[in-house]
């Protein structure tokens, strides 16, 4: 079973949740990584190869003319799937974190333009809203 604890544990190292937002941007290899994210070589390497390891991310070869065969990266469906998770902490941010700062990103519908949003929905097709109580239930 994946606990909350397992996820933090591998998107809540520091420049995790970064490198994914920035291969989101489309940004696929290391030095476009290193200097968008700022992570020093060695940790975004081993992100990149935990991210890999979990899934998230996925590789596949390319070759500059006269160089040898590098990586580049690319999102899983994993990947993709944490879209909203990345849209979510954003807004969190901008609501409740007072930086002063515009938001780096602002996540927009392809179609119209509009800001997109994270929502807690039930499948019964329900949106739940904040301060309506919310169950938890633990599986074990």
């Amino acid at each position: 079973m994946t606990t909350l604890s397992d996820t933090v544990t591998l998107l809540g190292e520091r420049w995790a949740l970064l490198v994914v937002r920035e291969v989101s941007l489309g940004l696929r290899r290391f030095d476009e990584l290193r200097d968008a994210t700022g992570a020093p070589r060695t940790v975004l390497s081993e992100r990149l190869h935990r991210l890999v390891a979990a899934g998230v991310l996925g590789t596949r070869e390319y070759r500059m003319p006269g160089s040898r065969a590098r990586l580049e990266y690319v999102l899983t469906d994993a990947g993709l799937d944490l879209l909203p998770v990345l849209a979510a902490l954003t807004e969190w941010g901008e609501r409740h974190l007072d930086s002063g700062a515009a938001a780096d990103v602002a996540y927009r519908h392809g179609g119209c333009g509009g800001r997109v949003t994270a929502r807690l929905v039930c499948e019964c097709g329900a949106e739940v809203v904040p301060g309506q109580r919310l169950l938890a239930q633990i599986d074990r």
